[in-house]
């Protein structure tokens, strides 16, 4: 089975010269017209120069082989001057983890990945099981509803809100700040300056900043900010780099599995024999929940800076460039995953994807992720629930978290 590029849809990217094919544009993403723009650059230029953008030349790095050699290599490739392809002006940049090198990287991420280590995964697994069946149990009936906002929005806010033992009424603060903070500010949208992005997540800053010196005046105990105000890697940390790991913790918490959670649904509505596997045979969840974060890829891409002169993709990449990894494109690249643009939940090498990276920035929380995703499609099966789609998605305007706003749904008679 081959996907034709003009099952796509129409689009430019076919008839457009290579030099003027910009893939990072957001509309691309929030019309889920992007795909045919990546087939084009994996077969005729998979490492591709775009000189003039809104976020200023870059090369797009879009398969998957190239990705992991570039994703490898942080000593070649540096996350130190940003892991997004958009540049922030010096006075509102904020330091953390994801974007240091060595030693300092391993230290500080070192500090906080006890509450995503296994022993706490096993501890969390009930708490998540039965926010799951409530959850489910209290979604209407006989109407629609948007699953976005009642499921997986409302389920990973809850989560956020335990790894931070943040105060649970307050708990869609964190949802708020995370959009904020993927949001590139663009005039006439809600956020349209940086000066109005920092002003809200110095909101941010400040909530946090009570709890840190609670917590650092109490016994330590394993919530994330007790972890990082005892921790002698991240306990004299700057505002701004406080700040900084705050936002990586919540968007990586938030963004990356609430996007997967509502793909699944939509996925499952798209290939319903793929559903129908998952119910004849449930043993196949773990391997559905594979499938669903790489035909999701809720990280859209990662950027890195050239920090030598490289080779990649027999591309010469100078010191300084800026370099982009599209994961979302390397996870449809056929020369590792057959037949990729198709959703199948028992396919071969199921893990084998790039959606929570490679390298010393794996994602550290990947497996919660899956524990989540695994636990409600466990319970979805448990209670027999039966969802019909009744709309079409609204997917949110970004090029780095692939996701949506809206998916309105309906419990099936």
């Amino acid at each position: 089975m081959t996907r034709r590029s003009e099952d796509y849809g129409a689009d430019d990217s076919c008839v457009i010269p290579l030099s003027k094919l910009d893939v990072s544009e957001g509309d691309r993403f929030r019309d889920d017209s992007m795909w045919a723009c990546f087939e084009r650059l994996r077969k005729e230029d998979p490492v591709h120069y775009c000189q003039d953008s809104a976020h200023g030349p870059y090369w797009s790095v879009t398969k998957y082989r190239d990705i992991v050699a570039v994703d490898t290599n942080h000593k070649a490739f540096s996350s130190e001057q940003g892991v997004t392809i958009v540049d922030v002006p010096d006075e509102h940049w904020t330091p953390s983890f994801i974007k240091m090198g060595p030693p300092k990287h391993a230290e500080q991420r070192n500090t906080v990945s006890p509450i995503v280590g296994p022993e706490s995964l096993t501890k969390l697994e009930s708490l998540i099981r039965s926010r799951v069946r409530a959850i489910l149990a209290g979604l209407p009936r006989n109407e629609a509803f948007n699953w976005v906002d009642m499921v997986s929005i409302e389920l990973t806010t809850q989560m956020l809100a335990t790894l931070f033992d943040f105060p649970f009424e307050d708990r869609r603060l964190l949802t708020y700040w995370s959009d904020v903070a993927v949001t590139a500010p663009k005039a006439g949208h809600a956020i349209d300056s940086w000066d109005k992005r920092s002003t809200i997540l110095s909101e941010c800053l400040e909530y946090f900043s009570r709890l840190w010196y609670e917590r650092i005046n109490a016994e330590p105990r394993l919530d994330l900010i007790s972890l990082m105000a005892h921790s002698p890697a991240t306990r004299l940390m700057e505002p701004s780099e406080f700040l900084g790991n705050l936002i990586l913790l919540i968007v990586g918490g938030n963004d990356t599995t609430r996007n997967s959670i509502t793909g699944g649904l939509l996925f499952m509505s798209q290939y319903p024999s793929e559903l129908r596997k998952l119910i004849d045979n449930p043993k196949l969840i773990s391997s559905a929940v594979s499938e669903i974060i790489r035909y999701q890829t809720p990280i859209a891409h990662m950027r890195r800076t050239a920090a030598i002169d490289s080779i990649i993709g027999g591309k010469q990449i100078r010191k300084g460039d800026k370099v982009v990894m599209w994961y979302i494109s390397g996870n449809r690249d056929e020369e590792i995953i057959e037949d990729a643009d198709y959703f199948m939940i028992d396919r071969k090498n199921v893990r084998q994807h790039l959606s929570f990276g490679f390298g010393i920035h794996r994602c550290l929380g990947r497996h919660l992720a899956e524990l989540q995703l695994r636990v409600l499609w466990e319970e979805i099966l448990s209670a027999q629930l039966g969802f019909e789609v009744v709309g079409e998605p609204e997917r949110i305007a970004s090029n780095f978290v692939h996701g949506y706003s809206a998916l309105p749904v309906q419990i099936a008679a």
